[in-house]
């Protein structure tokens, strides 16, 4: 059987991927599971992907706190939040089910950003909360 964690990343990730509006936004940007080395932004990126055994009703269950970062490539809150807004909005409204999982439950829990001194880019950070149960 799949980790929690992957089965959702499995779902989630192409779900991001294939949203048009998000890669209207991202450009040639993408969605990753690790920050990217020698790429500039903008694109998303799975910061943390925590899970907690929540077994209810018989059913052995996970509770998911996901914390992306969206980044802008430039000094802008508008267009980090603009990535940010819509990674959450596909996040919430998509088919994340697989054959093995299903999500019962998906909540925001916050969205933080900040001008990074260093580079000078945008970035926002969103805080998923989700739960899933096996498919069967």
């Amino acid at each position: 059987m799949t980790h929690p964690i992957l089965a959702l990343q499995s779902t989630l990730v192409p779900a991001l991927n294939a949203d048009a509006a998000l890669m209207a936004l991202l450009g040639a940007g993408d969605v990753f599971d690790a920050p990217p080395r020698d790429r500039h932004p903008p694109y998303v990126v799975i910061a943390r992907h925590d899970v907690l055994a929540r077994d209810g009703d018989l059913a052995p269950g996970h509770e998911h706190r996901l914390l992306l970062h969206a980044w802008a490539a430039a000094p802008s809150r508008k267009a980090v939040l603009a990535i940010a807004e819509r990674v959450v909005a596909v996040a919430l409204a998509a088919g994340l089910d697989s054959a093995e999982r299903r999500v019962t439950h998906r909540r925001h829990q916050r969205t933080d950003t900040a001008i990074d001194p260093a580079t000078g880019f945008a970035r926002a950070a969103v805080t998923l909360v989700m739960f899933s149960e096996p498919a069967s």
